[in-house]
């Protein structure tokens, strides 16, 4: 009896330390298109990829159930092109988990506008990193690699490097795909840009303040909310280099997508020199958002 308990226990012990590492939410939606055929193809599609996305395995690292990244996909079928066809929006959003508190921080959101699909009901995702097979699956793991590779660069300094690199080799497997957004000359924001911008030497700072901002900042805000403010803070300055060295950058407008309003929540309960200081960074490096930022000091 007692060995059976003990393939037991090794199973369920197995299964909670050997994890994946997303826990993603999928969602398919198609307003734009009737019928109910299309309509069964994408709940099958959105089943496929939630599968896609939580069963792979990503990195060689292992996970336990509570470690999976929190993240979501929202595809919006906008038209059918072809008899497979389809073009259609995907938002990517993920977060991670503030040390003790039940906050989630974001940490990545994006809408990408160019995501173009062949899929056929009951169709299997497969995919491999060294080749390019089809859009759908390598949209899918670009993104499962970008969604790691923030979220382990908020845990140590430039963490994320590795999973940069698969994402650029997706890319890269990617440059005769007819389908767009991936090649440079498409335009200065899109899928190849994300992972150009983030393994480039001069907005390594913006990395390197993803990591502060995280684990130095936030992770002692339950305990120490001045001293994680004070941390953040100074966070936020690494942005300035690289402000003045490539002003509106793909990469930051990234990073902001993702912060603006939790900096702003952040320091409206800041000291007033915290207060003064944040926001004439913040004006400096995101202008785009000054109207958010002046609210932190109640102008």
């Amino acid at each position: 009896m007692s060995k059976y308990i003990y393939l037991l226990l090794f199973c369920i012990n197995g299964r909670f330390l050997f994890s994946q590492e997303l826990n993603c939410q999928v969602s398919v939606v198609s307003p734009q298109i009737q019928g109910t055929t299309e309509k069964q193809i994408f709940e099958q599609l959105q089943k496929s990829i939630f599968e896609f996305m939580n069963n792979t395995k990503w990195t060689k690292d292992n996970f336990t159930t509570s470690e999976r990244i929190d993240c979501s996909i929202l595809i919006n079928v906008t038209q059918k092109a072809g008899t497979d066809d389809y073009r259609a929006t995907i938002q990517i959003q993920s977060r991670r988990p503030v040390f003790k508190s039940s906050y989630f921080s974001p940490t990545f959101n994006y809408i990408d506008e160019n995501f173009a699909f062949r899929y056929q009901q009951f169709q299997q995702l497969e995919f491999n990193l060294n080749t390019f097979s089809n859009n759908i699956t390598s949209v899918l793991a670009y993104y499962a690699y970008v969604i790691i590779a923030n979220d382990y660069d908020t845990y140590s300094n430039l963490g994320g490097t590795e999973y940069f690199q698969k994402a650029q080799l997706v890319v890269s497997n990617a440059q005769s795909a007819a389908e767009s957004g991936w090649k440079s000359f498409e335009s200065n924001k899109n899928r190849y840009w994300i992972v150009e911008n983030a393994l480039q030497p001069v907005f390594q700072p913006i990395r390197e303040c993803m990591y502060k901002y995280h684990r130095l900042g936030l992770d002692i805000m339950n305990e120490k909310p001045d001293e994680g403010r004070k941390e953040i803070l100074k966070s936020t300055e690494l942005l300035l280099g690289v402000y003045k060295n490539r002003p509106a950058s793909f990469i930051m407008e990234l990073f902001f997508d993702a912060k603006t309003d939790e900096l702003v929540n952040i320091f409206s309960k800041g000291f007033p020199d915290e207060k003064a200081k944040i926001v004439e960074t913040l004006t400096t490096v995101d202008p785009a958002n000054s109207t958010k930022y002046f609210k932190i000091s109640g102008n």
